[in-house]
């Protein structure tokens, strides 16, 4: 009895462990494609350097006395990207002679 006790623990051990790494991988996924979703890859030239030197700018700019500042602009046209990004793509109106 304690052996089939120990061995479901350890079977849903694991599968927390393996939910846990499903989570981060997912969240390490969505977080390339806004990179991506930017365009930095190709701006930066797919430089990995200066992507990081550019998120640890950042970093620096929301741990300083404006980052409140920082945040709330960046969050804010992060947001009206999102939703321009949402719209439904509608046809413009034929232009010319029918």
């Amino acid at each position: 009895m304690r052996h089939r006790l120990e061995m479901a623990q350890a079977r849903t051990g694991v599968r927390d462990w393996q939910i846990k790494r499903r989570e981060r991988t997912r969240q390490l996924i969505e977080l390339g494609g806004l990179v991506v979703k930017a365009e930095l890859v190709d701006l930066a030239d797919d430089d990995r350097a200066m992507l990081y030197g550019a998120f640890l700018w950042m970093a620096d700019k929301l741990r300083s006395e404006d980052g409140a500042r920082a945040s709330a602009l960046w969050k804010r046209k992060g947001r009206r990207a999102f939703d321009a990004d949402t719209l439904p793509d509608i046809d413009p109106p034929a232009i010319g002679p029918r």
